[in-house]
């Protein structure tokens, strides 16, 4: 299938990788943060990703990187952890130098890498699409003997046949990442992982992600949210996705009925997420910012409310910032959902932020 017209271009992370970004389509940028192993070319020819790219391409501009160690980014003498990803991230948001973008971060340590961006870089951060977060991964934190010796044999997979000729090898992340995979999906996801790395560097790249720990950054997730996750997910855990949703303020929360930690275009829970993306991704000719009609409408006691909604503060908060009731903030709260035609916490918190209230606090 003949890829559509990308822009391939590299930039610099701190300690001198070059990091391989491409972008494609138009409209608002969607900064997209894949999960593990890609290749910015072959993913285009993949039965697995190329749904996605299409997708994604549809109607913004695409901006996405091979990580450091993949694809057509440096390949030779790197070094992982946790922070030289969030240095390559900053450095592709740098290279890029978009309006303030949408993030769609997908598996646990790449959202990670996303809310600790949103967090230190205020305003550069629209919204954030987390796909199956956690709140610590494998070897973070209190790991479990369990835990352990489940990062350490998936670890050795890797180190003793790394997608080749065996089969077998193949399986075994392809049965993780996708049960319900078709042969040819089977055989495409292989394929892609074989040409995109080398063995140790995806062993290098997964350890850093196991010792990811997410637990400090996703209270402090002020930008509007969406977290998708399957409920059957065998990669991070269903219950894993749960928690940081609740945990961000405001934050939307979506289910996607699947086995799979790959979503595969056929199967019924695609759908499921195309519509959930596309409601909270403005694209072309989608207004970003509240009607300026509607925000005349609040009296500056509702402002108030609104910009410590928007802040991710609850109820009772507000009213002690305020020094009145809660039963008046759920009022207010209620009043403010009517004018600005909203149904839920978490859609006003996007109405508000699009239109500049929420930013105080990082100031």
């Amino acid at each position: 299938m003949p890829q559509p017209a990308q822009q391939i271009r590299f930039c610099t992370s701190r300690d001198g990788t070059r990091i391989a970004y491409a972008t494609c389509g138009s409209g608002p940028p969607l900064v997209w943060m894949q999960h593990w192993v890609h290749h910015l070319n072959l993913d285009w020819d993949s039965p697995v990703w190329r749904d996605w790219l299409t997708f994604l391409a549809r109607r913004n501009m695409l901006v996405r990187y091979d990580h450091r160690g993949c694809g057509l980014s440096d390949r030779d003498g790197i070094t992982f952890s946790f922070e030289k990803l969030h240095e390559d991230f900053e450095a592709v948001m740098t290279a890029v130098d978009a309006e303030p973008s949408v993030v769609f971060a997908m598996g646990g340590a790449a959202c990670a890498v996303a809310m600790s961006y949103a967090i230190r870089h205020t305003g550069r951060v629209s919204r954030l699409i987390l796909y199956a977060p956690y709140m610590r991964n494998r070897l973070a934190g209190e790991a479990s003997a369990a835990q352990v010796e489940e990062a350490n044999t998936r670890l050795k997979v890797i180190e003793l046949g790394w997608p080749n000729d065996n089969p077998a090898y193949g399986q075994f992340f392809t049965s993780l990442h996708m049960p319900d995979a078709s042969e040819e999906q089977f055989r495409s996801y292989n394929e892609l992982l074989r040409r995109a790395t080398k063995p140790t560097n995806a062993i290098g790249l997964l350890k850093a992600m196991y010792l990811t720990d997410a637990r400090e950054l996703v209270p402090k997730v002020r930008c509007p949210t969406l977290v998708l996750h399957a409920r059957g997910d065998s990669v991070i855990p269903f219950d894993e996705g749960r928690a940081v949703a609740a945990l961000i303020p405001g934050a939307q929360f979506v289910p996607l009925e699947s086995r799979n930690h790959v979503l595969l275009p056929d199967e019924t829970a695609w759908q499921r997420l195309v519509e959930a993306i596309d409601a909270f991704v403005p694209g072309p000719g989608r207004a970003v910012h509240a009607p300026a009609q509607t925000l005349d409408a609040l009296t500056p006691r509702e402002n108030e409310v609104l910009e410590l909604v928007a802040q991710g503060h609850d109820n009772d908060t507000i009213a002690g910032r305020l020094g009145i009731s809660a039963k008046t903030v759920r009022n207010q709260v209620s009043i403010i959902f009517s004018k600005l035609e909203v149904n839920s916490r978490a859609q006003a918190i996007v109405r508000a932020r699009d239109a500049g209230f929420g930013r105080k606090a990082h100031i």
